[in-house]
């Protein structure tokens, strides 16, 4: 999962001609990157010949490149692809791997697996959406199950397993990361 979220950063290169991500440099990107990503969308899109059939490639695309689904993204895939923007809007939203919202610098997942949810789980669950409310740099995410049932509860953080969380190992690991 790290791998892609590192190659959308760089591609979206600083400004500066080094590969230094937009999240370390906190500046927003240059018109000419954005014309990039958005030539590099159009270029996967004629790579499927504009096929409604390539519609969850496309947005696995756009996601990448973007690092989530506008409704204005989503418009324009659905108006290029000749689909019904109603259809583009539920395959977005059916599928767990793609978002509609700009996620946080730092990323939060629950397993609700049935070994975690019986260990405690949906309190942490209720402890982060408590803390990391809008506005947040931390994105509170859920998952079935992450098959790490033996370390149960478990929560991934910024793409490293905790195992037996407890509410408050997760309170000092928000605090850790700010």
């Amino acid at each position: 999962m790290e791998e892609w979220r590192f190659a959308i950063q760089i591609a979206a290169f600083s400004g500066r001609g080094d590969p230094t991500p937009i999240a370390e440099t906190e500046k927003p990107l240059p018109a000419a990157v954005k014309d990039n990503r958005d030539k590099l969308l159009e270029r996967a899109m004629s790579r499927h010949q504009y096929s409604g059939d390539a519609l969850i490639e496309v947005l696995h695309t756009a996601q990448e490149l973007y690092g989530f689904l506008s409704p204005e993204r989503l418009k324009t895939i659905a108006r290029k692809l000749r689909l019904p923007p109603s259809r583009v809007l539920g395959v977005a939203s059916f599928y767990h791997f793609f978002s509609l919202e700009p996620k946080g610098e730092h990323t939060m997942v629950v397993c609700l697996g049935t070994a975690c949810y019986v260990a405690g789980a949906l309190g942490l669950v209720e402890v982060l959406q408590r803390r990391c409310g809008a506005g947040s740099k931390v994105s509170v995410q859920t998952a079935r199950c992450i098959g790490s049932c033996g370390l149960a509860p478990a929560v991934i953080a910024d793409g490293k397993i905790l195992a037996r969380v407890t509410k408050a190992s997760l309170g000092a690991e928000l605090d850790r990361i700010g």
